[in-house]
């Protein structure tokens, strides 16, 4: 028996040509959903995979009409094959009840572990290029260098507590916290470092003058 599923993003859209398609195809039962490819809950989908049983073939006007990406349809495609559904798309003209079919879709599910791969690679190589250019990684500070300033400025003035201060500035006090004593182990860090090329410096001009 084919089953099939059709899926349109919003309620102003309509499903007729679709379910035309799947019709013509021989589906003798048609499931209907207004979502997004993007929304995981999708009531009507879950009923069609539900619904289809052993020898049974559920069939989509077009592969992203089920999935929102490619490995998550492989992995649908694949659930559906390991309990003996088979699935054809009618747009790419695939059908995973044939031996063609399946060599397809197969091709299809190594290319998205391969772009997968790619995307991991390049992730990896991004990251360490801005790390060695000295470029902070990860959430962007809550207070810049400017702020970070005055707030300390405020401090040493005397006469505002820390709660004024983080107010004046527009952050929390926790915030406002972290971001000074983070700024005051960077400033302590980069004396040390500034030290130690001092002193290397020195012992260089030292061992030349021998």
């Amino acid at each position: 028996m084919k089953v099939g599923y059709a899926r349109v993003s919003t309620e102003d859209q309509s499903n007729e040509m679709q379910i035309a398609a799947l019709q013509e195809a021989g589906c003798q039962m048609i499931f209907e959903e207004s979502a997004s490819g993007a929304q995981r809950n999708r009531p009507k989908l879950q009923d069609a995979l539900q619904y289809v049983r052993e020898g049974d073939v559920l069939v989509v006007w077009k592969m992203d009409r089920l999935a929102r990406s490619l490995r998550q349809l492989i992995e649908t495609v694949d659930q559906l094959g390991e309990r003996g559904i088979g699935f054809i798309s009618l747009t790419e003209d695939i059908n995973t009840t044939t031996a063609g079919g399946r060599l397809v879709f197969h091709v299809f599910g190594a290319l998205a572990e391969y772009e997968k791969a790619l995307i991991g690679e390049r992730t990896r190589s991004g990251l360490a290029n801005a790390k060695s250019k000295g470029i902070r990684l990860g959430r962007p500070t809550a207070m810049t260098h400017n702020q970070i300033e005055m707030a300390k400025k405020l401090k040493s003035a005397g006469g505002h507590s820390m709660h004024a201060i983080a107010e004046q500035l527009g952050v929390s006090r926790s915030t406002l916290y972290r971001a000074m004593e983070a700024s005051d182990s960077n400033h302590k860090r980069g004396s040390q470092r500034a030290q130690a090329r001092k002193f290397q410096s020195c012992g260089k001009k030292a061992k030349e003058s021998r």
